[in-house]
């Protein structure tokens, strides 16, 4: 249930009520018969670390060795490894001195 704050506008007694969203608002001062107010404040959120804009959909880290000198972000693939084709081996044939 959300938490709600009246001051009274004529003899300025503040306080809090737990109110449904379905409750009628408070209009009458529980201590003088005044005219209530509801008191509205900013919203406690806080943002904590560096910002999600920072970590959204970011590239993943380049390694600290890499030589490309490019700031630019795009930079050439590095070439494929050379492929080596293996023949395959045929059996040699047994020399047997008898």
């Amino acid at each position: 249930m959300p938490t709600y704050s009246y001051r009274c506008t004529e003899c300025g007694n503040a306080f809090d009520i737990k109110q449904s969203f379905s409750d009628a608002t408070l209009t009458e001062c529980p201590v003088c018969g005044g005219v209530l107010r509801k008191v509205f404040s900013p919203v406690g959120v806080t943002f904590n670390g560096g910002g999600f804009y920072r970590t959204d959909s970011r590239a993943t880290p380049k390694a600290e060795g890499s030589s490309s000198s490019g700031s630019s972000g795009s930079s050439s693939p590095a070439p494929a490894p050379a492929k080596t084709e293996s023949k395959p081996s045929t059996p040699k044939p047994s020399t047997s001195a008898s």
